[in-house]
């Protein structure tokens, strides 16, 4: 469960990512904050992390941000669920933020229903499609979205982390543990 107590929370705790986070950053600072994104790369990469930080960044309370696993949400009902939803304002902030993991597993229909939400989004609502798979989601959804492509940290920076956390857990690693860990 290390991996959830020692998730990313801000941006500056982020690693690897510099050149996106740099990216969203400076989107939201100047206020030009895409409706559609799409976050790819490996597992492991933070795409879920920096899209819950960069929901926050953007005015998404917890109570606004939504996350659909479309590994187990991937049905056409699914995505109509969430195309009826978008049309209600959010509760407290000025954004509602729609999170959709494997986006990748969508059923042809799905994405099709996804199309129409992301052509004419309202303009309280960021969406952002996170996937491993960049190749299976159609050009379509493809050419609607700033894409961002994580890329795995250096084994520097992710040897560095697993130090820190070990010593934060008060464990004593031996020499070169950190090292086979991190590959």
């Amino acid at each position: 469960m290390l991996y959830r107590k020692y998730r990313p929370e801000k941006w500056s705790e982020v690693i690897g990512q510099n050149p996106i986070v740099e990216v969203l950053k400076a989107a939201v600072a100047n206020k030009s904050i895409a409706h559609a994104y799409l976050f790819s790369g490996s597992r492991g990469t933070g795409k879920t992390s920096v899209a819950r930080i960069f929901a926050q960044a953007v005015g998404c309370t917890p109570t606004d941000l939504y996350e659909m696993d479309a590994a187990s949400n991937r049905r056409i009902d699914d995505v109509r669920e969430i195309r009826e939803a978008v049309t209600a304002l959010p509760f407290e902030l000025p954004k509602k933020v729609y999170i959709i993991d494997e986006v990748h597993m969508l059923t042809r229909e799905a994405f099709n229903a996804l199309l129409k939400t992301l052509e004419e989004p309202p303009s309280h609502v960021v969406f952002i499609l996170a996937t491993t798979e960049i190749n299976k989601v159609p050009d379509t959804i493809v050419s609607r979205c700033q894409t961002l492509n994580f890329k795995k940290p250096a084994l520097i920076d992710v040897k560095k982390t697993i130090e820190q956390i070990a010593k934060k857990e008060g464990w004593k690693l031996d020499a070169g543990v950190a090292d086979l860990i991190a590959l």
